[in-house]
């Protein structure tokens, strides 16, 4: 994939993909169904220039075909493509930077962009940057037995406690079925420090919330 060094480097105007429950991180991968006509000519365009697409979630605001884009997005490169006999498109999203949306373009091309800015999110381009030495892995994996066990889900528990934690915060804070603001919550954590702890308190109030539950009458 090809590296970013500055934030300068990142094209100013980018398509964008607005999908509410799914958000992209630096370094983190999200494959991505594609089907609709507007966002097959969008994919199309990107591999034919940059192959970068902006994911974002949306806010409440705006009409039912335009609703309002969040305030943070993330940028992805195109690194894995195939396309079905169906003619939709099969696609993997490498997140390279966070963004704002400044300014939608008015264009009439079938899918939105943007004018995007980048300047507060230099350090998402910083892969070399240490590792929380104050993360308690402990708790994390506590938090997470509760959360995986009220939902009768299974995880590979020796990958868990190998994995570093950037990888582990990543993958986790993309994949796992939080609403769309905690989600976004996640996204727009200033350093890895502090979307570790915003998992891991989302993870606890989730096990509290199941504490909190009526049992049934024996």
């Amino acid at each position: 994939m090809r590296a970013y060094l500055r934030t300068a480097d990142l094209p100013q105007v980018i398509p964008v993909f607005p999908l509410d429950g799914a958000i992209l991180l630096p370094g983190g991968e999200l494959p991505l169904r594609i089907f609709e006509p507007r966002y097959l000519n969008m994919i199309d365009d990107a591999m034919a220039e940059n192959r970068v697409i902006g994911m974002i979630q949306t806010k409440l605001g705006g009409d039912i075909a335009r609703p309002r884009l969040a305030d943070v997005g993330c940028v992805g490169r195109i690194t894995s493509y195939a396309e079905t006999s169906e003619g939709t498109y099969l696609v993997t999203l490498t997140g390279v930077c966070r963004f704002r949306p400044m300014e939608e373009l008015q264009i009439k091309s079938p899918y939105r962009q943007v004018r995007a800015r980048y300047d507060a999110f230099d350090e998402d381009l910083d892969r070399d940057a240490p590792e929380p030495a104050d993360a308690d892995r402990q708790r994390f994996a506590s938090a997470l037995k509760r959360y995986l066990n009220r939902r009768e889900l299974d995880i590979d528990w020796e990958s868990v406690s190998d994995a570093p934690v950037e990888a582990l915060v990543t993958s986790l804070a993309m994949g796992l079925p939080f609403h769309p603001a905690e989600k976004q919550a996640l996204l727009e954590a200033a350093d890895l420090h502090q979307r570790f702890e915003a998992l891991v308190a989302l993870l606890e109030i989730d096990a509290m919330d199941a504490d909190d539950e009526p049992r049934p009458l024996q």
